[in-house]
């Protein structure tokens, strides 16, 4: 099967679980609001959840719509005027838009809450939800998120260092530990996948940088160009346009060779990394 195929398939089989998973709440506002912003995306982190899953003999489809939920509640708290301040998301209104800031927050506390419910049956569910909040706490995530706020009112702009560490919380530690998450349920080394992850992470960003430059909005659904506009330092800024596309072709040849312990098996995984720098989105 091709990833192309892949990723629609295995986004079909977690927004069925994430509709299952709503499906017993109330009707209200802010469930409402929940269910929009799980709407549209690519689903990638679902996709490695899965399919790291599958090189374990493994299913993972609970951890796979846990990543999503909270990546979901990421970009909702992102979205608020607090943070970055959009109007657009997934080519619809953000949800303090579409609803209002109280509705917004409550929401994305509430998509938080249940990424870490979904886990609480999967095997090794302890070691996951270990994973997950290290991965989205003041160790990874919410620490790049943070760093980024503090890069707007900095003096100078960031260094190639300072940013690469940024978004390896901001962006980068969500997909490591979803592409870890079939090694963490088997109880297996997690090395490899971690390698890839890493890489792919930075790679994605890099391209998420190279498309704020060249993209096409409506294709991307967000508004372009807030990066170079605020005076924020990116890959791009620091690296060229040029040199940010090789350097993104070179971490995804990184990520396909940390994949060589799985061969074969791991050739949708490779197939993953070389999307994530050619998407328009």
């Amino acid at each position: 099967m091709s990833f192309p195929q892949r990723l629609a398939d295995d986004a079909a089989l977690i927004d069925a679980r994430l509709t299952a998973a709503l499906a017993g709440h109330p009707d209200v506002p802010v469930v409402h609001a929940m269910r929009y912003a799980l709407r549209g995306g690519k689903r990638l982190r679902g996709f490695l959840a899965l399919e790291s899953a599958r090189l374990h003999g493994l299913d993972a489809i609970d951890p796979a719509a846990s990543v999503e939920a909270l990546h979901a509640y990421s970009l909702v708290h992102d979205d608020m005027p607090c943070m970055d301040d959009d109007d657009l998301r997934r080519g619809q209104p953000t949800v303090h838009i579409q609803w209002d800031e109280a509705t917004a927050v409550l929401a994305g506390d509430a998509l938080q809450t249940l990424a870490f419910e979904l886990l609480t049956e999967a095997p090794n569910g302890l070691a996951l939800v270990a994973g997950l909040a290290r991965a989205s706490g003041a160790q990874g995530m919410v620490l790049g998120q943070a760093l980024d706020i503090a890069a707007e009112t900095a003096e100078e702009p960031l260094t190639l260092e300072e940013i690469t560490r940024l978004q390896a919380g901001k962006t980068g530690a969500l997909i490591s530990y979803s592409a870890q998450v079939g090694a963490i349920m088997a109880g297996a080394d997690t090395a490899p996948l971690r390698a890839y992850a890493d890489a792919l992470g930075l790679a994605f960003q890099i391209a998420d940088d190279i498309l704020d430059v060249i993209g096409d909005s409506a294709k991307a659904g967000k508004r372009l160009n807030k990066d170079a506009a605020a005076g924020k330092a990116t890959f791009v800024s620091l690296l060229g346009l040029d040199g940010a596309k090789l350097r993104a072709r070179e971490l995804v040849d990184i990520a396909s060779a940390a994949l060589d312990p799985y061969g074969h098996q791991a050739e949708i995984l490779r197939e993953a990394a070389r999307f994530v720098i050619a998407r328009e989105s």
